[in-house]
Protein backbone atom coordinates (compact mmCIF):
# COMPACT_ATOMS: atom_id res chain seq x y z
CA UNK A 1 0.00 0.00 0.00
CA UNK A 2 1.50 3.09 -1.12
CA UNK A 3 1.18 6.15 1.39
CA UNK A 4 2.07 10.20 1.43
CA UNK A 5 3.06 12.45 4.29
CA UNK A 6 1.82 16.05 4.67
CA UNK A 7 3.33 18.22 6.90
CA UNK A 8 1.32 21.28 7.72
CA UNK A 9 4.15 23.92 8.20
CA UNK A 10 2.69 27.62 8.47
CA UNK A 11 -0.91 26.93 9.55
CA UNK A 12 -2.39 26.27 12.79
CA UNK A 13 -3.64 22.54 12.23
CA UNK A 14 -6.63 22.87 14.82
CA UNK A 15 -8.13 25.48 12.47
CA UNK A 16 -7.58 23.71 9.30
CA UNK A 17 -8.86 20.20 10.56
CA UNK A 18 -11.68 21.64 11.99
CA UNK A 19 -13.54 21.25 15.13
CA UNK A 20 -13.05 17.84 16.31
CA UNK A 21 -11.54 17.02 13.29
CA UNK A 22 -14.79 17.73 11.36
CA UNK A 23 -12.77 18.87 8.06
CA UNK A 24 -10.80 15.52 7.80
CA UNK A 25 -13.89 13.57 8.70
CA UNK A 26 -15.37 15.16 5.35
CA UNK A 27 -12.03 14.43 3.14
CA UNK A 28 -12.93 11.22 4.12
CA UNK A 29 -16.03 10.88 2.95
CA UNK A 30 -14.78 12.25 -0.37
CA UNK A 31 -12.02 9.78 -0.53
CA UNK A 32 -13.79 6.58 0.74
CA UNK A 33 -10.92 4.63 -0.80
CA UNK A 34 -8.02 5.64 0.55
CA UNK A 35 -7.17 5.89 4.94
CA UNK A 36 -6.82 9.66 6.03
CA UNK A 37 -4.88 10.04 9.82
CA UNK A 38 -4.51 13.42 11.03
CA UNK A 39 -2.06 13.68 14.37
CA UNK A 40 -0.32 16.93 15.24
CA UNK A 41 0.23 19.68 12.09
CA UNK A 42 0.42 15.95 10.56
CA UNK A 43 -1.32 13.88 7.89
CA UNK A 44 -0.43 10.96 6.29
CA UNK A 45 -2.68 9.09 3.89
CA UNK A 46 -2.13 5.58 2.24
CA UNK A 47 -4.09 3.98 -0.65
CA UNK A 48 -4.13 3.59 -4.76
CA UNK A 49 -1.38 5.53 -6.09
CA UNK A 50 -3.64 7.70 -8.58
CA UNK A 51 -5.84 8.02 -6.19
CA UNK A 52 -3.14 9.93 -3.52
CA UNK A 53 -1.73 11.94 -6.53
CA UNK A 54 -5.66 13.21 -6.79
CA UNK A 55 -5.65 13.75 -2.89
CA UNK A 56 -2.06 15.24 -3.12
CA UNK A 57 -3.39 18.00 -5.75
CA UNK A 58 -7.01 18.98 -4.00
CA UNK A 59 -5.32 18.63 -0.57
CA UNK A 60 -2.82 21.39 -1.78
CA UNK A 61 -5.58 23.15 -2.99
CA UNK A 62 -7.50 23.31 0.43
CA UNK A 63 -4.27 24.25 2.16
CA UNK A 64 -3.64 27.12 -0.88
CA UNK A 65 -7.25 28.64 -0.10
CA UNK A 66 -6.43 28.54 3.57
CA UNK A 67 -3.48 30.48 3.62
CA UNK A 68 -5.31 33.36 1.38
CA UNK A 69 -8.29 33.48 3.44
CA UNK A 70 -7.65 31.92 6.99
CA UNK A 71 -11.10 30.18 6.01
CA UNK A 72 -11.96 26.17 5.48
CA UNK A 73 -15.59 25.11 5.84
CA UNK A 74 -17.77 22.86 4.41
CA UNK A 75 -18.57 25.11 1.60
CA UNK A 76 -14.74 25.72 0.61
CA UNK A 77 -14.01 22.24 0.82
CA UNK A 78 -16.83 20.99 -1.33
CA UNK A 79 -15.85 23.48 -4.18
CA UNK A 80 -12.23 22.95 -4.18
CA UNK A 81 -12.70 19.12 -4.05
CA UNK A 82 -15.60 19.06 -7.44
CA UNK A 83 -14.24 22.39 -8.97
CA UNK A 84 -12.32 21.50 -12.59
CA UNK A 85 -10.12 24.07 -11.77
CA UNK A 86 -8.79 26.71 -9.42
CA UNK A 87 -11.06 29.38 -11.72
CA UNK A 88 -13.85 27.61 -9.87
CA UNK A 89 -13.22 28.55 -6.81
CA UNK A 90 -9.95 30.85 -6.51
CA UNK A 91 -10.34 34.50 -7.20
CA UNK A 92 -8.04 37.43 -6.74
CA UNK A 93 -7.06 38.65 -3.12
CA UNK A 94 -8.96 41.45 -3.27
CA UNK A 95 -12.06 40.33 -3.66
CA UNK A 96 -12.04 38.46 -0.24
CA UNK A 97 -10.90 41.48 1.43
CA UNK A 98 -13.68 43.59 3.71
CA UNK A 99 -15.98 45.09 2.14
CA UNK A 100 -17.79 47.00 5.17
CA UNK A 101 -17.54 47.47 9.21
CA UNK A 102 -20.87 47.09 9.32
CA UNK A 103 -23.01 47.90 13.35
CA UNK A 104 -20.39 46.94 16.15
CA UNK A 105 -17.79 46.56 14.13
CA UNK A 106 -18.55 43.75 12.41
CA UNK A 107 -16.85 42.78 9.38
CA UNK A 108 -18.76 42.24 6.16
CA UNK A 109 -16.80 40.45 3.30
CA UNK A 110 -17.76 38.14 0.57
CA UNK A 111 -18.03 34.69 2.20
CA UNK A 112 -18.22 32.20 -1.05
CA UNK A 113 -15.68 32.23 -4.41
CA UNK A 114 -18.99 33.15 -6.52
CA UNK A 115 -19.60 36.38 -3.82
CA UNK A 116 -15.92 37.13 -4.68
CA UNK A 117 -16.46 36.66 -8.26
CA UNK A 118 -19.82 38.96 -7.74
CA UNK A 119 -17.46 41.67 -6.21
CA UNK A 120 -15.02 41.13 -9.03
CA UNK A 121 -17.45 41.94 -11.73
CA UNK A 122 -19.15 44.51 -10.16
CA UNK A 123 -15.66 46.59 -10.17
CA UNK A 124 -15.47 45.80 -13.78
CA UNK A 125 -19.13 46.46 -15.06
CA UNK A 126 -21.23 48.98 -14.31
CA UNK A 127 -24.46 46.49 -14.68
CA UNK A 128 -24.13 43.17 -13.01
CA UNK A 129 -27.22 40.11 -12.84
CA UNK A 130 -26.34 38.07 -9.74
CA UNK A 131 -28.82 34.88 -10.07
CA UNK A 132 -29.20 32.13 -7.52
CA UNK A 133 -31.42 30.53 -5.27
CA UNK A 134 -32.43 31.81 -1.80
CA UNK A 135 -29.54 32.12 1.24
CA UNK A 136 -26.70 32.34 -1.64
CA UNK A 137 -25.88 36.00 -0.64
CA UNK A 138 -26.77 37.91 -3.82
CA UNK A 139 -29.04 40.64 -2.25
CA UNK A 140 -26.60 41.04 0.96
CA UNK A 141 -23.31 41.02 -0.95
CA UNK A 142 -24.84 43.51 -3.30
CA UNK A 143 -26.33 45.97 -0.82
CA UNK A 144 -22.88 45.84 0.68
CA UNK A 145 -20.73 47.10 -2.20
CA UNK A 146 -23.67 49.23 -2.34
CA UNK A 147 -23.35 50.63 0.94
CA UNK A 148 -19.19 50.32 0.21
CA UNK A 149 -19.55 52.69 -2.63
CA UNK A 150 -21.86 55.40 -0.65
CA UNK A 151 -18.94 55.43 1.74
CA UNK A 152 -16.51 55.63 -0.52
CA UNK A 153 -17.98 58.56 -2.45
CA UNK A 154 -18.25 56.87 -5.24
CA UNK A 155 -22.01 56.95 -5.77
CA UNK A 156 -24.43 60.03 -4.04
CA UNK A 157 -27.23 57.64 -3.27
CA UNK A 158 -28.53 54.15 -2.76
CA UNK A 159 -31.82 52.81 -4.59
CA UNK A 160 -33.17 49.74 -3.79
CA UNK A 161 -36.46 47.92 -5.40
CA UNK A 162 -38.47 45.32 -5.67
CA UNK A 163 -41.39 44.22 -7.52
CA UNK A 164 -44.40 43.87 -5.12
CA UNK A 165 -45.91 40.93 -6.75
CA UNK A 166 -49.18 40.97 -5.06
CA UNK A 167 -49.34 44.96 -4.80
CA UNK A 168 -52.29 45.27 -7.13
CA UNK A 169 -54.32 42.66 -4.78
CA UNK A 170 -53.37 41.75 -1.80
CA UNK A 171 -51.94 45.31 -0.39
CA UNK A 172 -55.12 46.95 0.02
CA UNK A 173 -56.21 44.93 2.94
CA UNK A 174 -53.14 45.75 5.25
CA UNK A 175 -53.75 48.60 7.26
CA UNK A 176 -51.70 52.12 7.30
CA UNK A 177 -50.29 54.09 4.25
CA UNK A 178 -48.55 53.19 1.80
CA UNK A 179 -45.21 52.92 2.91
CA UNK A 180 -46.85 50.81 5.93
CA UNK A 181 -48.39 48.81 3.35
CA UNK A 182 -45.13 48.15 1.39
CA UNK A 183 -42.58 48.03 4.13
CA UNK A 184 -43.28 44.62 4.35
CA UNK A 185 -41.87 43.61 0.71
CA UNK A 186 -38.62 45.68 1.25
CA UNK A 187 -38.12 43.83 4.94
CA UNK A 188 -35.00 42.27 3.38
CA UNK A 189 -33.52 44.86 2.37
CA UNK A 190 -34.27 46.97 5.73
CA UNK A 191 -32.64 43.73 7.47
CA UNK A 192 -29.10 44.37 5.48
CA UNK A 193 -28.96 47.97 5.65
CA UNK A 194 -29.29 47.32 9.38
CA UNK A 195 -26.05 45.08 9.96
CA UNK A 196 -24.01 47.73 7.87
CA UNK A 197 -24.96 51.39 8.79
CA UNK A 198 -26.35 52.53 12.51
CA UNK A 199 -29.57 52.86 12.96
CA UNK A 200 -29.76 57.04 13.67
CA UNK A 201 -27.32 56.95 10.53
CA UNK A 202 -29.60 55.07 8.55
CA UNK A 203 -32.91 57.01 9.51
CA UNK A 204 -31.13 60.30 8.71
CA UNK A 205 -30.18 58.94 5.23
CA UNK A 206 -33.51 57.47 4.17
CA UNK A 207 -34.75 60.86 4.94
CA UNK A 208 -32.64 62.52 3.44
CA UNK A 209 -33.63 60.54 0.39
CA UNK A 210 -29.70 59.19 0.42
CA UNK A 211 -31.15 55.88 0.89
CA UNK A 212 -34.39 54.95 -1.53
CA UNK A 213 -36.29 51.73 -0.84
CA UNK A 214 -39.28 51.67 -3.44
CA UNK A 215 -41.44 49.08 -5.13
CA UNK A 216 -40.52 49.08 -8.66
CA UNK A 217 -43.66 50.97 -10.08
CA UNK A 218 -41.95 53.90 -8.63
CA UNK A 219 -39.03 53.74 -11.35
CA UNK A 220 -41.00 55.11 -13.98
CA UNK A 221 -40.22 58.07 -15.25
CA UNK A 222 -37.25 58.73 -13.29
CA UNK A 223 -33.24 58.86 -14.83
CA UNK A 224 -31.16 57.19 -11.73
CA UNK A 225 -27.83 58.88 -12.11
CA UNK A 226 -24.82 58.77 -9.35
CA UNK A 227 -26.44 56.02 -7.68
CA UNK A 228 -25.94 52.71 -6.97
CA UNK A 229 -29.33 50.92 -7.74
CA UNK A 230 -30.04 47.17 -6.90
CA UNK A 231 -33.12 45.46 -8.52
CA UNK A 232 -33.97 42.47 -6.06
CA UNK A 233 -36.25 39.46 -6.26
CA UNK A 234 -36.24 40.75 -10.30
CA UNK A 235 -37.60 37.06 -11.42
CA UNK A 236 -40.78 38.48 -10.83
CA UNK A 237 -40.65 41.67 -13.26
CA UNK A 238 -42.40 41.32 -16.49
CA UNK A 239 -40.96 42.26 -19.43
CA UNK A 240 -42.17 45.91 -19.27
CA UNK A 241 -41.07 46.36 -16.01
CA UNK A 242 -37.37 44.98 -16.93
CA UNK A 243 -37.47 47.32 -20.09
CA UNK A 244 -38.54 50.11 -18.03
CA UNK A 245 -35.94 49.26 -15.33
CA UNK A 246 -32.78 48.69 -17.20
CA UNK A 247 -33.27 51.89 -19.09
CA UNK A 248 -33.29 54.21 -16.11
CA UNK A 249 -29.61 54.03 -16.02
CA UNK A 250 -27.94 57.46 -15.60
CA UNK A 251 -24.58 58.57 -15.68
CA UNK A 252 -22.07 57.59 -12.98
CA UNK A 253 -24.53 54.40 -11.92
CA UNK A 254 -23.88 50.73 -10.85
CA UNK A 255 -27.15 48.63 -11.54
CA UNK A 256 -27.49 45.39 -9.85
CA UNK A 257 -30.11 43.18 -10.44
CA UNK A 258 -30.59 40.05 -8.29
CA UNK A 259 -33.19 37.33 -8.69
CA UNK A 260 -33.75 33.34 -8.25
CA UNK A 261 -35.66 32.11 -11.74
CA UNK A 262 -36.34 29.26 -9.78
CA UNK A 263 -39.47 31.23 -7.27
CA UNK A 264 -40.97 33.26 -9.69
CA UNK A 265 -44.74 34.48 -8.47
CA UNK A 266 -45.70 36.01 -11.60
CA UNK A 267 -49.38 34.68 -12.63
CA UNK A 268 -49.19 31.90 -15.25
CA UNK A 269 -48.25 32.69 -19.37
CA UNK A 270 -46.74 35.63 -18.08
CA UNK A 271 -42.85 35.63 -18.32
CA UNK A 272 -40.28 36.43 -16.81
CA UNK A 273 -38.43 39.75 -17.27
CA UNK A 274 -35.30 38.37 -15.77
CA UNK A 275 -34.99 35.07 -17.89
CA UNK A 276 -35.81 37.49 -20.77
CA UNK A 277 -32.97 39.96 -20.01
CA UNK A 278 -30.33 37.22 -19.45
CA UNK A 279 -31.17 36.13 -23.20
CA UNK A 280 -31.04 39.13 -24.10
CA UNK A 281 -27.78 40.47 -22.55
CA UNK A 282 -25.75 37.70 -22.35
CA UNK A 283 -23.04 39.02 -24.67
CA UNK A 284 -23.35 42.68 -24.00
CA UNK A 285 -20.20 44.56 -23.11
CA UNK A 286 -20.36 45.90 -20.17
CA UNK A 287 -22.99 43.59 -18.19
CA UNK A 288 -21.63 40.73 -16.11
CA UNK A 289 -23.81 38.05 -15.03
CA UNK A 290 -22.98 35.30 -12.26
CA UNK A 291 -24.37 32.29 -11.00
CA UNK A 292 -24.53 31.44 -7.66
CA UNK A 293 -25.17 28.00 -6.86
CA UNK A 294 -25.80 25.54 -3.40
CA UNK A 295 -22.32 25.90 -2.59
CA UNK A 296 -22.68 29.48 -2.13
CA UNK A 297 -25.65 28.99 0.58
CA UNK A 298 -24.39 30.67 4.09
CA UNK A 299 -27.78 30.44 5.84
CA UNK A 300 -27.87 27.34 8.59
CA UNK A 301 -26.64 24.35 6.57
CA UNK A 302 -30.19 22.76 6.58
CA UNK A 303 -30.79 25.58 4.15
CA UNK A 304 -28.59 23.59 1.61
CA UNK A 305 -30.35 20.48 2.28
CA UNK A 306 -33.79 21.74 1.59
CA UNK A 307 -32.62 23.60 -1.57
CA UNK A 308 -31.37 20.05 -2.84
CA UNK A 309 -34.70 18.14 -1.59
CA UNK A 310 -37.14 20.29 -3.53
CA UNK A 311 -34.67 20.25 -6.80
CA UNK A 312 -35.27 16.64 -7.17
CA UNK A 313 -39.03 16.86 -6.69
CA UNK A 314 -38.79 19.38 -9.11
CA UNK A 315 -36.66 17.50 -11.73
CA UNK A 316 -39.14 14.28 -11.36
CA UNK A 317 -42.09 16.30 -11.59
Amino acid sequence: MNEIVIELSEINPREFFGNHNENIELLKKYFPKLKIVARGSRIKVFGDEEMLEEFDERFSMLMDHFARYNKLDENVIERVLTSESKDDYQTSTESGEVLVHGVSGRMIKAQTANQRKLVELTKKNDMVFAIGPAGTGKTYTGVALAVKALKEKQVRRIILTRPAVEAGENLGFLPGDLKEKLDPYMQPLYDALRDMIPHEKLETFIEKGIIQIAPLAFMRGRTLDHAFVILDEAQNTTHAQMKMFLTRMGKDAKFMITGDPGQIDLPRRVISGLKEALLILKDVKGVGIIYLDDKDVIRHKLVKKVIAAYKEIEHTE
